[in-house]
């Protein structure tokens, strides 16, 4: 065997390691199967076309562009679950209940006491920053159970998701307000003119600011730190309680974004339906994205992925005509094999596995 092949199975075996103990590589794997099956199984899954929609715009349409447009509730919320799970090591199972009380608020801001008006009550941008403010006292709620009781995350967070729908129908006195303004549809759907989903853009918003957050500021490190150590980054002078606030409060920001985004897609809203189970599915984008659901590390673009991830087999199983009753179960089994894959010890498993195919130093040395 020559020196060359010698040194190109190293440097093969050194990349497939590399690769493999990388956090990034569960979600781009998972993806990366959930193509293959759609290509082996159906190849017209990733058609895409341009064609007019019910309002008569042209616009692009197919399972890919559904995916990236469904999706971007899902990713603006595994950003701020993302930050929640680092600082305080648990999570905010009250997110969907939250996003019905986001929409509630902003459909009562639009829409005034009448839940059929001719034309709007307020401004559609005082509708959001209204929506913005509730949402974050809600987190704030939370983050303050958590940082200052000391309650459990998941405990703490069970209160809003128990009485959070309620709350979003007794704000708009348990009635369905309905928006006739097609500019308020915008937001959920498409402008006129621009062929792919408004929700689209506002998740890429969300990413690029909190990158820029994460880039020029110290909000990952104190995230980590708290959550990896609460007494040692207190002796560095870390306050871990306003850490782990400040992460509920940025979460309770992502859900307002999230919950806008739902009430304009429907122009309306069905409080014990909306959001339902989305906390769930921001949680596994979140573990897919091979974070450590204790807290401590974390990688932002692989939660993202992750949350495409989601979206993506959910959009598969539809499309197989799956059961919507079955799909939280086929999901769950994914997720579990996907999550185990990317613990610790059977990383370690199939590293030492892959070490027994590629030829060790010593046995390329004899073969040379």
């Amino acid at each position: 065997m020559s020196s060359n092949t010698v040194k190109n199975q190293r440097s093969l075996g050194n990349m497939a390691k590399s690769v493999i103990r990388k956090q990034i590589f569960i979600p781009i794997a998972a993806l990366f199967l959930l193509v293959l099956f759609n290509l082996i199984a159906d190849p017209s899954f990733f058609q895409i076309s341009y064609q007019p929609n019910s309002e008569g715009f042209n616009v692009l349409s197919g399972n890919i562009i559904s995916i990236i447009d469904r999706a971007s509730e899902l990713v603006i919320l595994a950003i701020g679950m993302t930050l929640v799970t680092s600082a305080s090591g648990g999570q905010d199972i009250s997110v969907g209940a939250t996003i019905a009380i986001a929409g509630s608020v902003v459909l009562r801001v639009l829409c005034g006491s009448n839940t059929r008006p001719e034309t709007l009550q307020a401004p559609i941008i005082v509708a959001f920053l209204v929506c913005a403010v509730v949402s974050m006292i809600f987190g704030a709620f939370n983050g303050v159970l958590v940082s200052w009781f000391k309650i459990q995350p998941m405990v703490a967070t069970l209160i809003l998701f128990t009485a959070g729908r309620s709350i979003a129908a007794w704000i708009n006195n348990n009635e369905l307000p309905v928006i006739s303004d097609p500019k308020f549809a915008y937001y959920g759907n498409f402008i006129p003119g621009i062929p792919v989903p408004t929700p689209v853009f506002i998740s890429i918003l969300c990413m690029i600011a909190i990158a820029l957050a994460l880039k020029f500021t110290n909000l990952r490190l104190y995230c980590q730190s708290v959550g990896i150590n609460p007494n040692s980054s207190r002796l560095n002078g870390i306050n871990p309680q306003m850490i782990k606030f400040i992460s509920f409060v940025i979460l309770g920001l992502c859900v307002a974004v999230a919950g806008f985004i739902k009430v304009s897609r429907l122009s309306t809203i069905n409080y014990s339906v909306v959001a339902k189970d989305i906390e769930m599915d921001a949680i596994l984008a979140v573990a897919l994205g091979g974070n450590a659901l204790g807290g401590g590390k974390f990688n932002m673009t692989a939660s993202i992925i992750g949350a495409y991830v989601i979206q993506f087999l959910t959009t598969t199983l539809y499309k197989y005509d799956v059961n919507s009753e079955a799909i939280s179960a086929y999901k769950a089994v994914v997720v579990i094999i996907l999550v185990v894959l990317s613990a610790p010890i059977v990383r370690e498993k199939l590293g030492e596995f892959k070490k027994k195919i590629i030829p060790s130093k010593a046995v390329s040395k004899e073969a040379v």
